[in-house]
C-alpha cells in the first residue's frame, strides 16, 4: 500500500492507531530519558563512586547530543528515509538501554548515555514527521500532534516520581532497562503501522557533512554554554560561548557558500516556517524560567519539602492534559492565527503573574502556571503544525528537528539567563538562604521573569505578523 493511499483513508485516528501509539511511546521515551535518571543520581554515586562532574556528565550527555544532533539526523532522514532511520534509532535506543546492565564504572555510565542520546536524536525528528504522512486534514494533523504530546508532557512531568518509586525497590539500573519493552512496542507499532519510506519523495541533495558538523558543534557547545552558565557562572561559560558563536558563524558562512545546505535559510523567510519557529523560541524562554524558580521558590523561600513542591506544581500538568483535548476546537473557531495571539497572550499573562505576584502567595503562583500551561499547550501545537506544513515535503524531517531544537536551545538560554541573575544577586549557597537572601532571590527571580517575558512578547509578536502575513497571502490567493 502507498503513502498516498494510507493518507487518503486516514480519516480519523483510529484508523491509524498503531502508527499513533508508536509514535507517541516514541516521544513518551524521550522525554521519559531526559528527567527520569535525576531521582538516581545520589544512588549512582554511591554505587558507582561518581564525582560531582561524572554525575554533571551523566545528566548532561544525553541532553548535550539529543539537542545537538537532532538537525544532522533529521537532514539523514529526509535523504535516506525518515522510517527508516527512526528504526535503526530504536534499536539503538533498546541496546544502549541493556548495556547498562554492564555499567561498573562512571565513565560506561556516561557512554551508555550519550549513546542513548544518540539513538534519541535519530528517532526525534520522525516523530512529526511521519505523523504529518499520516493525514491531509488540518484537524486531524492537530488532534494527533497534541496526543503525542501530551503523552510526552506527561512523561516527562511524572518521569521523576515513577522514577523514584522503581528505585525504592528494584536497582536503579531498572530505569534505562525498562526502556527496552517500550522501545520494542514502539518498533512494532511504527514497522507494522506506517508504510516504508517512498522513495519518490526523498531529498535527492548531496548531505552537506561539514554543514551538519559546524551545526552540531554550535548547538552542542551553546547548551554546554548554558549549562555551565548555571552551574558554574557565566565566567566559565565565556570560553564555550566564544567556540559557540565561531562555529555559528562556520555553519552560517557555509550555508550561505554551499550548493545544498543542510539547512536552507530561505525556508526560514516562509511565513509560516518562521511564525512557528518563533513561536517555539518564546516557549522555551517562558517554560525555562518556571522551571528553574518555581520549585526553588517554594522549597528554598517557602520551606516546603520536595513532595510538597512537586504537588505545588501539578496545577502546570494537569492544565497541559486538560487542555490538550480542546485545542482542535478552539484552532477550528476562532482560527490558527487568532488562536496563535491568544495563546501567547495567556502565556505572557502568566508570566507577568509570576513574575509580579508570585511572591506574595501560592495562589498567585497557581494561576500563572495554570495560564502559561494553557497557553503553552496551544501555541506549541500551532506552531509544530504550522512549521511542519511550511516545508516542502522532502524536509520535514529536518523541519521537525528544526522546530525540537529551537525550543531546546532556547529553553537552555532562559535557565542560563535565570540562573545568571539568580546567581548575581546572591553571595552565598542557594541552599541556606537567611530572610536578607531570600528577599534578593526574590528580586532576581522578578527581574529575571520580566527580562525573558519582554523577549517573548518580541518573539510572539514577530510570529504573529508572520502569521498574519500568511493568512493575508492565502485569503488573496483565493
Amino acid at each position: 500500500m502507498s503513502t498516498e493511499v494510507l493518507e487518503a483513508r486516514a480519516t480519523s485516528l483510529r484508523a491509524v492507531w498503531p502508527a499513533i501509539l508508536g509514535l507517541s511511546v516514541v516521544f513518551l521515551v524521550e522525554m521519559l530519558d531526559n528527567s527520569v535518571l535525576n531521582v538516581a543520581l545520589p544512588t549512582i554515586a554511591r554505587e558507582l563512586h561518581a564525582t560531582a562532574s561524572d554525575l554533571q556528565w551523566v545528566t548532561s550527555g544525553y541532553s548535550l547530543l539529543f539537542g545537538g544532533l537532532m538537525i544532522a539526523f533529521g537532514a539523514i532522514a529526509d535523504r535516506y528515509g525518515t522510517r527508516r532511520v527512526m528504526l535503526i534509532g530504536l534499536t539503538l535506543f533498546a541496546l544502549a538501554s541493556l548495556a547498562v546492565l554492564a555499567v561498573r564504572t562512571p565513565a560506561g555510565l556516561i557512554a551508555v548515555r550519550a549513546a542513548i542520546g544518540v539513538a534519541a536524536a535519530m528517532t526525534a525528528p520522525g516523530t512529526m514527521a511521519l505523523c504529518f504522512r499520516l493525514f491531509d486534514a488540518e484537524n486531524l494533523l492537530m488532534r494527533a500532534t497534541g496526543f503525542i504530546s501530551t503523552v510526552g508532557l506527561v512523561g516527562l512531568a511524572v518521569g521523576p516520581t515513577v522514577g523514584g518509586l522503581i528505585i525504592q525497590v528494584l536497582p536503579w539500573q531498572t530505569l534505562l532497562v525498562l526502556n527496552v519493552p517500550v522501545v520494542v512496542l514502539a518498533t512494532l507499532c511504527i514497522r507494522f503501522g506506517i508504510p516504508a519510506d517512498d522513495p519518490a519523495h526523498r531529498n535527492r541533495t548531496p548531505l552537506d557533512l561539514p554543514g551538519a558538523l559546524l551545526g552540531t558543534a554550535t548547538i552542542i557547545l551553546a547548551l554546554w554554554t548554558a549549562s555551565l552558565a548555571v552551574e558554574d557562572g557565566l565566567l566559565a561559560a565565556v570560553p564555550w560561548l566564544l567556540g559557540a558563536v565561531a562555529a555559528g558563524v562556520g555553519f552560517v558562512v557555509r550555508a550561505r557558500r554551499t550548493a545544498h545546505p543542510i539547512i536552507d535559510f530561505a525556508l526560514l523567510k516562509r511565513p509560516l516556517v518562521g511564525a512557528g519557529l518563533a513561536y517555539q523560541a518564546a516557549l522555551g524562554l517562558g517554560m525555562a524560567v518556571l522551571a528553574y524558580s518555581v520549585s526553588l521558590q517554594l522549597q528554598l523561600v517557602w520551606g516546603w519539602s520536595p513532595a510538597q513542591a512537586a504537588l505545588g506544581n501539578l496545577p502546570q500538568v494537569i492544565t497541559m492534559i486538560a487542555v490538550g483535548p480542546l485545542v482542535e476546537g478552539f484552532v477550528k473557531k476562532a482560527g490558527a492565527h487568532r488562536a496563535g495571539i491568544v495563546g501567547a497572550a495567556a502565556v505572557v499573562a502568566g508570566l507577568l503573574l509570576y513574575g509580579l505576584l508570585g511572591r506574595y502567595g501560592y495562589l498567585a503562583i497557581a494561576a500563572a502556571l495554570v495560564l502559561t500551561a494553557a497557553g503553552m499547550r496551544v501555541v506549541m501545537v500551532i506552531a509544530t503544525v504550522t512549521v511542519m506544513r511550511g516545508l516542502p515535503a522532502d524536509q520535514t524531517s529536518t523541519g521537525a528537528a528544526l522546530n525540537d531544537t529551537g525550543q531546546e536551545v532556547f529553553s537552555s538560554i532562559g535557565l542560563a539567563v535565570t540562573g545568571t541573575i539568580v546567581a548575581s544577586a546572591l553571595s552565598g549557597s542557594l541552599a541556606d538562604l537567611d530572610a536578607t537572601a531570600a528577599h534578593g532571590f526574590e528580586n532576581a527571580v522578578t527581574t529575571a521573569t520580566l527580562v525573558l517575558t519582554a523577549v517573548c512578547v518580541i518573539l510572539a509578536g514577530w510570529a504573529a505578523r508572520r502569521s498574519a502575513a500568511h493568512s493575508l497571502a492565502d485569503h488573496g490567493s483565493r
